[in-house]
């Protein structure tokens, strides 16, 4: 076969195929986001607990809202919102509620010992807050097992999810988000008490890790959240 007849046929293999595979991970993503729009809102009630260095917070007990397409609120006694300013979110559902992506598929990766599928997702809109989200799936149940998303006002942070007694909703029993302590920006009202009674130095914070984990007690699912449930947000 002539050389350049030889390249061109290559080239168009290696486009259809990347063509294909990012048809297949736009379809995965499609999967599991049309699991969860099968939740259409739920209330649910847990525990809260917050692990940043310097910090002392207690484990506070949590309502958690959420109505589609995209209303997610977390509150604490006397309904304060306690997850940090901008596009950061521990909802799967509130994660995927644009419909507008690019789809890559990213490989697959070990995740505490399974195997998943690994798709990074990029919004179509370009004044959106988050840059990019690389989703680790769980092809066979349709589940996301972790998010890692990178925003332009908080800087990269991680979402694991734990699934149990409402895996048929894929709804977590429990979820740890993780992220840079310099880039945590906190709600107006939220206070919180510092071990030494002083706020640290912010270049003390820089490249600490921060946890927050909560764990759910109980879920209310498509029964219902009012419009005001979500004020204040």
């Amino acid at each position: 076969m002539n050389p350049i007849k030889l390249f061109l046929y290559v080239c168009c293999l290696l486009l259809g195929a990347a063509n294909l595979t990012a048809q297949d991970a736009t379809a995965l993503v499609k999967k599991v986001k049309a699991r969860l729009d099968k939740v259409t809102d739920y209330s649910a009630t847990g525990r809260l607990r917050t692990d940043v260095a310097f910090l002392k917070v207690p484990v506070a007990r949590v309502q958690v809202y959420y109505r589609q397409p995209n209303r997610f609120r977390i509150t604490k006694e006397k309904g304060i919102s306690i997850l940090p300013k901008g596009g950061v979110s521990v909802n799967m559902q509130h994660v995927l509620a644009n419909e507008n992506f690019t789809a890559l598929d990213a490989g697959t990766a070990t995740l505490h010992g399974s195997a998943v599928k690994v798709v990074k997702v990029i919004p179509a809109d370009p004044a959106s807050d988050v840059v990019l989200t690389t989703l680790y799936i769980d092809e066979k149940n349709l589940l996301v097992r972790k998010s890692t998303t990178t925003t332009r006002e908080n800087g990269t942070y991680d979402v694991e999810l734990f699934y149990g007694k409402w895996t048929q909703y894929a709804l977590p029993d429990r979820t740890l988000f993780s992220f840079n302590t310099k880039d945590y920006k906190l709600p107006k009202g939220v206070t919180l008490e510092f071990d030494d009674g002083e706020k640290p130095d912010a270049s003390k914070l820089k490249n600490k890790k921060g946890f927050v984990e909560l764990t759910y007690d109980q879920y209310n699912i498509n029964k219902g959240v009012p419009e005001s449930y979500f004020a204040g947000k």
